[in-house]
């Protein structure tokens, strides 16, 4: 797996859009989420239908197509410097394959952040642009709007991502070891939802893959770790970094399960690494070169995320 191209890095006055590519979001945690980008010295500008909800799917920000043309309207527009996502839910995988990836290339790299659904859009980001992204809080994300910690790792890995090159867990080694690779992953759902998908990554082969999940039973979990090892997507990998799993069966009944399905891959797998859908939410890019230590519980870049 190769390292991907590292968009610029934003200095004051960048021009960030905020689009709803997933489910729709409440505009009290928007204009909440837009002050605190003003506070950083950005110039946010929601995009036109991110308040939008479907008439006959409610859990749907707007049409497809009115999706996916703010996503791909904000990406081309020069004027504008990184593309953060106002939230999650579910969608992103409907309105991908409307958008035009020859457009979005030609735009050129920029910065783009999100997480949880969202992690069909780095898969896609990875394998049509060859672009770094950043898995990290949204802008209307509750967890954002209300917690100093994932907005000061976002800010910095924005603004000074040399500062943030090692990023420390203090969780502990389900696998204990060293690893190199290149940084992938998101949310387990999505990326076994992914498998047979136009532009699929065939697999984490050479990667450093990143799982968390929110909300589901330890059988669904389960099934999804299963589901990706039986396809061979786990062949090659370096190492793991678990993440959050947020009203899930409790860590005893989850951590059971993935010493199971991954403790025989051979490779270190760390745990409670703090990024995904938990309080405080760590940044971490996508698409770079790094080290693991699961003994030590720290993930170190090769280089900033951003240039």
């Amino acid at each position: 797996m190769k390292e991907l191209r590292r968009p610029a890095r934003l200095a004051p006055g960048a021009r960030v859009a905020v689009v709803a590519p997933s489910g729709p979001v409440p505009e009290e945690r928007l204009q909440a989420g837009l002050d605190v980008l003003r506070g950083w010295d950005l110039d946010p500008v929601a995009a036109p239908h991110v308040l939008d909800r479907h008439d006959a799917f409610p859990y749907l920000a707007g049409t497809d197509a009115v999706r996916a043309a703010d996503l791909q309207g904000a990406w081309c527009d020069p004027a504008v410097d990184a593309v953060l996502c106002a939230r999650g839910g579910y969608g992103a995988q409907r309105m991908a394959d409307l958008l035009d990836w020859d457009a979005m290339r030609a735009a050129g790299p920029k910065v783009f952040v999100g997480f949880s659904d969202i992690t069909a859009l780095h898969e896609a980001f990875a394998t049509r642009l060859g672009l770094v992204t950043l898995h990290g809080p949204m802008a209307a994300g509750l967890d954002f709007v209300k917690n100093a910690r994932a907005q000061d790792h976002l800010r910095a890995t924005l603004f000074a991502p040399e500062t943030v090159t090692t990023i420390a867990s203090g969780g502990a080694a389900l696998v204990p070891g060293r690893a190199r690779g290149v940084t992938l992953g998101g949310c387990l759902a999505l990326l076994a939802a992914e498998l047979g998908a136009p532009h699929a990554r065939p697999s984490a082969a050479g990667g450093l893959l990143c799982l968390e999940d929110v909300g589901e039973e330890t059988y669904r979990l389960d099934r999804y770790v299963t589901q990706l090892l039986r396809a061979g997507w786990f062949e090659g990998v370096r190492g793991v970094l678990l993440g959050s799993w947020e009203s899930c069966e409790g860590p005893g009944r989850v951590r059971a399960l993935l010493a199971d399905r991954l403790g025989g891959l051979g490779v270190p797998v760390a745990e409670d690494f703090g990024f995904g859908h938990c309080e405080g939410a760590l940044t971490i890019p996508f698409g770079v070169e790094a080290e693991l230590d699961a003994t030590a519980g720290t993930l170190t870049l090769a280089a900033p995320a951003l240039r």
